[in-house]
C-alpha cells in the first residue's frame, strides 16, 4: 500500500515537468515551422532577384509592356484632345502701307488671352508689293512677326482680292505641312516631326482692319457649332436674322475649312468675282448651295454705338466684334469699356493713373 502511495506521489510531482515539457516542445516546433516559412520567402526574393540578374530580357520586356500601354493611353488622350481643340485663322484684309495700324493691332490681339484648348492665328492680309521701302519694311515684319500673308494679286477691295485670300489657303498650309514633317537638326540630316494637324484650322476668317474681334467670346460661340459646311457671321441687311436670306457682313464672316478647299475647287467664285466683297461671297455659297450650316452672331456683332443705327446698339460684354472703328478715339472707348488693360502687372517701372 504505501508503494502504491509514494508511486502515484511521484507521478503527481513529475506531472507539471511533463506538461510543461510538452509545451516546450509545441513552441520549438511552431517556432521552426515559422523560421521555414520565413526562410522560403527569402529564399523565393533571392531567386526572383537572381533570375532577374540572369534575364534581364523579362524586366525589360515587362517594362516595355508598361511603357506601351502607357504610350497607348497617352496617345489616345492626345487624340482626344487634339479632337477637342479648335484651330482659328483670322485674316485682317489690310494694305501694305498700313504700319501703324498693323503694330496696333497685334498689342490689340497680342494681349487678349486665348482659351484653354484654342489656338488662334491673327494674320494680316495684303496683295502684292509695289514699292521699294514695302520690301524692306514688310521684309522685317515678316522676319520679326511672322504674321503676314501676302496674295499674288493687286491690291483691290471688291475685284477678287477676297477670292485670291480663301483660294491660296489650301495650297499656303500644304506647304507649309509638308516642311514641318521634315526639319534639319543642324547637323545637315532631315529628321521626322510630328504630324500637323489637319485641317490646318477648323474655321477661317476674314476680318477688317476697323473691326474689333474679342477672342474668347468667338471661341465660345464657335465650340458647340459644326465644323463643316459653317457660314457665321453678323447678318445683313441689319434688321434681319434669318441667315438663309443674304449674307454675312464684310466686318468679319467665318467659314470651315472644306468651304475654304470648295472655294479653291469651284469655278462658281472664280467666275464671279467683282461686286461687294461680302455679297459676293455670299452669292458663291448660295449658288455652289454650300454653308448649310449657318450662324447669325447678331447681336454680339455690332458696328461702333456711335452714331446710332440699324446695326449698332450700346456695348455689351458679350460682345463678339465691333465694326467701324475709324479713328483712335473710337477704338480707345471701345478698348476701355472692355477692360483690356486690366492684366497690367504692377511695376515700379512705370505708374500708370
Amino acid at each position: 500500500m504505501k508503494l502504491l502511495t509514494k508511486a502515484y506521489s511521484r507521478h503527481v510531482h513529475h506531472r507539471p515537468f511533463i506538461l510543461s515539457s510538452i509545451a516546450f516542445i509545441l513552441f520549438f516546433c511552431l517556432l521552426a515551422s515559422i523560421n521555414e516559412v520565413r526562410f522560403d520567402r527569402l529564399l523565393h526574393l533571392g531567386q526572383c532577384a537572381i533570375s532577374k540578374l540572369q534575364y534581364p530580357s523579362i524586366s525589360i520586356s515587362t517594362t516595355t509592356t508598361t511603357n506601351s500601354s502607357s504610350s497607348s493611353s497617352n496617345a489616345t488622350n492626345n487624340l482626344a484632345a487634339a479632337d477637342d481643340e479648335i484651330r482659328i485663322l483670322i485674316g485682317i484684309l489690310t494694305l501694305p502701307d498700313q504700319y501703324p495700324r498693323r503694330h496696333f493691332l497685334r498689342m490689340v490681339y497680342g494681349t487678349q488671352p486665348v482659351p484653354k484648348g484654342a489656338k488662334i492665328d491673327v494674320k494680316f492680309v495684303f496683295c502684292n508689293l509695289t514699292k521699294d521701302d514695302q520690301t524692306v519694311l514688310v521684309a522685317l515684319e515678316i522676319m520679326r512677326y511672322d504674321d503676314i500673308i501676302i496674295l499674288d494679286c493687286k491690291e483691290n477691295m471688291n475685284n477678287g482680292k477676297t477670292f485670291t485670300y480663301f483660294s491660296s489657303l489650301p495650297d499656303m498650309f500644304s506647304d507649309e505641312s509638308q516642311k514641318m514633317l521634315k526639319s534639319d537638326d543642324g547637323n545637315g540630316t532631315s529628321e521626322s516631326s510630328p504630324s500637323p494637324p489637319s485641317p490646318p484650322y477648323h474655321y477661317v476668317m476674314k476680318g477688317d482692319d476697323d473691326s474689333y474681334f474679342r477672342l474668347g467670346n468667338l471661341v465660345s460661340s464657335l465650340r458647340p457649332l459644326p465644323r463643316d459646311d459653317l457660314y457665321y457671321g453678323y447678318v445683313i441687311p441689319c434688321p434681319s436674322m434669318d441667315p438663309f436670306v443674304e449674307y454675312m457682313s464684310g466686318m468679319g464672316y467665318l467659314v470651315s475649312w472644306d468651304i475654304v478647299e470648295w472655294i479653291k475647287e469651284s469655278e462658281i467664285p472664280r467666275n464671279h468675282l467683282d461686286g461687294p466683297e461680302d455679297k459676293v461671297f455670299g452669292a458663291w455659297l448660295k449658288e455652289g448651295r454650300r454653308g448649310r450650316n449657318r450662324h447669325n452672331a447678331k447681336w454680339s456683332m455690332y458696328n461702333f454705338p456711335v452714331p446710332p443705327s440699324g446695326c449698332t446698339h450700346e456695348f455689351w460684354p458679350d460682345t463678339i466684334a465691333v465694326h467701324l472703328l475709324k479713328n483712335q478715339p473710337k477704338w480707345i472707348e471701345t478698348l476701355k469699356y472692355f477692360n483690356a488693360t486690366k492684366d497690367l502687372k504692377p511695376s515700379k517701372l512705370y505708374h500708370i493713373p
